[in-house]
């Protein structure tokens, strides 16, 4: 039998609503409330300031407190660490800036190094930003000033327009006009294994001009992609990982841009994740709005209360959610409880086995959700219970994503929540809430649209992303 690695006893703190299918879990949510039931008993603990610069020196700030040195040490490193985690990919970042006790921002600068265990946090926000990731330990004069930004997304809907929504394992394509949708498709293919970015080209641009054909004419077009753009640029995403790095830089890191050029008319791409905010507003009518989408991996995006988005990164997969320590690892990034494997694909076929499936080893995940699904449909507890348990996993994550997000509506996407399974995660996850936080059940709301906005939606509302100029401003070049 295989011992769990040891946990603080002041982290680890078992689910009141537990599943059978994965006991080990310790939500962070949880364990965060008893740290600062210690901090409140210690007397309120030491200061701690976090600043994450990003592009065109935009920066977050995060405030908080940690326990005096002495009391539980263990465990203030791991929610510090964590800490710093969440707020590098949610915010997004290029430098650090640690505003606190000295020796653990120190032993957290070497963890963020090139040969520190966060290797890979630090070495693709070095490719993100295009600048070399940087920790800064600040004096006690210095302090990480707050700078942020914000702009308005989509609810462009005025002509004919198309718009897409670009998976790891199908992409969405949809023909809007004046508003209405016309025609959507759902496409299937396998890009992150494909090294020529011709493929890739060729794929989206049959996906868009299948669209086309419906309309009269195309005045826009607007895509949801997973992975990381910015200004309609790749900067990072699964979908090319076949790609070798020269050939990405030169071809794929691009590609929107040239699409934007041969079709001549404004084209706009941003992440799967903002779409699916932007799907919350626009039906619901509701800010702030907090949108996670199941696919093949976890996205996630932000509206604030204004109605805008503050252009964080929000790559909620790799932030963590489970504290401990002997879950399986992200085949990516290499950490472990991160949301990947908690809600997506992943984490369906992470929990099968527990819940009575075996599937050939060339048994795609597609194919393996779609058979749990299916059943799911059909009454077995099994594969009822896969997605309590991916409910289970978001209930618990809520309040974590509180902390960091103000929010009270959150809406949840992809191809996950397809059928039972979506009502029996939106279900479990609300019990969660209603057991554990009763205070914060009261101010969220968990939404699940109809089933077929639960899956090509995101195509529909990425086709209002861009602005169609007006008479005498031009069109896109």
């Amino acid at each position: 039998m295989k011992l769990r690695p040891a946990l603080p006893a002041l982290l680890d703190a078992p689910p009141r609503v537990a599943s059978p299918l994965d006991p080990g879990f310790r939500p962070l949510s949880l364990g965060l409330l008893r740290y600062r039931e210690a901090l409140a008993a210690a007397g309120g603990g030491e200061p701690l300031r976090v600043g994450v610069e990003r592009e065109n020196g935009l920066v977050s700030v995060f405030e908080t407190r940690l326990l005096p040195p002495g009391c539980d040490d263990a465990a203030t490193r791991i929610w510090a660490e964590r800490l710093v985690k969440f707020l590098l990919w949610s915010r997004g970042g290029w430098k650090i800036v640690w505003q606190g006790p000295k020796a653990l921002g120190e032993s957290l600068r070497v963890l963020y190094s090139a040969e520190g265990g966060r290797a890979f946090d630090a070495r693709v926000m070095s490719r993100i930003y295009r600048k070399p990731f940087a920790f800064v330990l600040a004096g006690e004069r210095e302090s990480p000033s707050e700078k942020e930004a914000s702009s308005v997304l989509g609810g462009h809907w005025d002509g004919c327009r198309v718009g897409f929504d670009l998976g790891a394992s199908d992409f969405k394509v949809a023909a809007v006009v004046d508003g209405n949708p016309v025609y959507s498709e759902e496409i299937p293919w396998q890009p992150g294994t494909q090294p020529d970015p011709a493929f890739h080209y060729g794929r989206i641009q049959d996906g868009l001009k299948a669209a086309a054909a419906r309309l009269p004419r195309v005045d826009a077009i607007g895509g949801s992609a997973a992975g990381v753009y910015i200004d309609n640029q790749v900067r990072i995403a699964s979908l090319f990982r076949g790609v070798a790095e020269d050939v990405f830089e030169e071809r794929v890191r691009p590609m929107f841009l040239e699409m934007r050029r041969e079709w001549g008319v404004p084209l706009e791409v941003i992440n799967d994740g903002e779409v699916t905010a932007l799907v919350g507003t626009l039906t619901l009518g509701r800010t702030p709005m907090l949108g996670v989408a199941m696919g093949s991996s976890q996205a996630a995006g932000y509206v604030n209360g204004a109605g805008r988005i503050p252009g964080w990164l929000d790559e909620l997969a790799f932030v963590p959610v489970d504290a401990n320590p002997a879950a399986p690892p992200d085949e990516w990034s290499g950490d472990v409880g991160v949301g990947a494997l908690y809600f997506s694909q992943q984490a369906v076929n992470k929990l099968a086995p527990a819940a009575g499936f075996a599937f050939a080893a060339d048994v795609p995940l597609p194919e393996r959700l779609k058979e749990i699904q299916r059943r799911a449909e059909d009454g077995h507890p099994g594969a009822r219970a896969v997605f309590e348990t991916i409910g289970i996993y978001l209930g618990y994550a809520i309040p974590y994503y509180a902390l960091f997000y103000d929010f009270g509506d959150l809406l949840v996407l992809g191809r996950v929540l397809s059928g039972a399974g979506g009502e029996a995660i939106v279900a479990k996850a609300g019990e969660v809430l209603r057991t554990e936080f009763p205070d914060l059940a009261e101010r969220v709301a968990v939404h699940l649209l109809e089933e077929k906005s639960r899956r090509v939606g995101q195509a529909v509302a990425a086709a209002s992303l861009p602005r169609i100029p007006t008479r005498g401003e031009g069109r896109a070049r």
